[in-house]
């Protein structure tokens, strides 16, 4: 499991996350980011290119080395300013009220304890700054949600952790945000892993 965890998985990961698809979402969510960001599963920093000029800095988070090596690699294509830290999102390793943004896009779905991780995004925020993201998971619809907890106990094992139901927008909520945009819908594939929820949130 080592070797598929660490070598193998982080290239699937970055070809997955590749899709033009994905691009839009991006280029509707991430330019709203300034300040001091976190984003949290930085990955394999296809976020980058997306971020604006109000942007001074960029953390990314993500407890995978391969992974974080490619985003260093992809920094070096943009004039960003990138620190990056090997850690999980359930214990972030910066202060209070430090982050005037928190970005998160497909992220939610793999990370052990969710809520324990909107917790410590929620902690680190000014007064004032704002959760962006884009997130798969659980359908309104009573026949995709049966399948979507019929895949996942599968899917987690060979998606890295990534759970297909998870109900992101009660997640946010729950973790003391107040969402101030929330979008949904299907993108193009199988229905059970292409809902979407996309938008922003402030801590209450």
């Amino acid at each position: 499991m080592g070797l598929y965890r660490d070598h193998i998985l982080p290239h699937l990961i970055h070809l997955s996350m590749r899709q033009r698809n994905l691009a839009v979402y991006r280029a509707r969510v991430l330019p709203a980011a300034q300040g001091r960001v976190l984003e949290i599963g930085i990955g394999s920093g296809l976020n980058l290119p997306f971020y604006g000029a109000t942007v001074e800095q960029v953390i990314g988070l993500d407890p995978s080395p391969k992974l974080l090596a490619m985003a260093r690699e992809a920094a070096r294509r943009t004039s960003i300013s990138l620190e990056l830290i090997e850690n999980s999102a359930e214990a972030i390793p910066l202060y209070n009220r430090s982050i005037d943004t928190v970005v998160t896009t497909w992220t939610m779905c793999s990370i052990p304890d969710a809520r324990r991780a909107l917790g410590e995004m929620r902690r680190v925020l000014k007064p004032g700054g704002h959760l962006l993201f884009v997130e798969h998971g659980r359908s309104p619809d009573p026949s995709v949600r049966r399948w979507q907890d019929r895949l996942t106990p599968l899917w987690q094992r060979v998606g890295g952790g990534c759970h297909l139901n998870r109900a992101i927008g009660e997640l946010i909520e729950e973790a003391g945000f107040r969402i101030e945009r929330l979008e949904t819908g299907y993108m193009r594939g199988p229905k059970p892993m292409t809902f979407m929820y996309e938008g922003s949130a402030r801590p209450r």
